[in-house]
């Protein structure tokens, strides 16, 4: 277990360039602090005294910010970087060399039994307060990026990003020092679809309405005639608003805490 501890101070000298010695590191560094605590606590719960591992994790938990059940499994060279927020679930493997940063959650989907949580594979990356959900494989070399929000199995060296996550990259060189700012921006393909249709209903309602006001010039001297009645409905439905319109202003009304009447 020493040669574990010796390991992950030195995982925070490699990824941290804040760090200074093994001294600051070992006394300062809440997520060393809580991993510490985890390969203690995870001990008791693999030699039966569960109740005792868990009262050491809550324990840790109260002192670190950094929630990891007993049950977990983790690999040698695991930093967590700043760690506040961090939540590791029971079932949660992770291997060698892997770094979480501050907010990541490996949790589960629901109330189901068994392996639940995910298996995270040697030498990956996890970005600020993604949430890695459900019982699958996150691969070897992967980086998922900060805020993703990832359901499904990750294949090796992949890179992740969005909600829900989506690959922008495969099989690429993998580059160490990781960027959060660096990461390519995926737009959500439904909201594509929805802002093409958007577009095209505005440019059908203002045809429409250049259309209508023109009919409604030409009709100009029969109003001032001997029939007004075919003109006024003429107007009225020019001058009517559209459905999606009269949503809209339910809709702001709502907003702003106006009922419509």
């Amino acid at each position: 277990m020493l040669r574990t501890f010796l390991d992950d101070i030195a995982a925070v000298k490699e990824r941290d360039p804040a760090a200074r010695s093994s001294l600051e590191i070992l006394l300062c560094y809440s997520g060393l602090h809580a991993i510490i605590a985890h390969r203690v606590n995870h001990w008791w719960w693999r030699h039966g005294f569960k109740l005792w591992a868990r009262l050491g994790s809550q324990i840790a938990k109260m002192w670190t910010g950094v929630e990891i059940h007993p049950g977990a499994t983790i690999g040698r060279g695991f930093f967590i970087d700043h760690g506040t927020g961090a939540v590791i679930g029971e079932t949660a493997e992770i291997g060698d060399n892997v770094t979480l940063f501050h907010g990541v959650t490996l949790g589960g989907t629901g109330k189901e039994r068994g392996k639940r949580h995910p298996t995270v594979e040697d030498d990956v990356t996890i970005g600020a307060h993604a949430q890695i959900l459900g019982s699958f494989t996150i691969g070897k070399g992967s980086v998922i990026g900060a805020g993703a929000v990832v359901v499904e199995a990750v294949p090796p060296n992949c890179t992740v990003v969005g909600q829900k996550a989506v690959i922008v990259r495969r099989e690429g060189k993998r580059v160490y020092d990781f960027r959060h700012d660096r990461l390519p921006t995926v737009a959500d393909p439904a909201l594509e679809c929805l802002t093409a249709r958007v577009e095209q209903l505005e440019r059908d309602l203002a045809d429409a309405r250049r259309t209508g006001l023109h009919g409604v010039r030409e009709l100009e001297p029969v109003v001032a005639g001997d029939s007004p009645a075919m003109p006024e409905a003429l107007l009225d439905a020019v001058t009517e608003p559209l459905p999606t319109e009269a949503a809209v202003d339910r809709w702001l009304e709502r907003r702003n805490n106006h009922p419509p009447v």
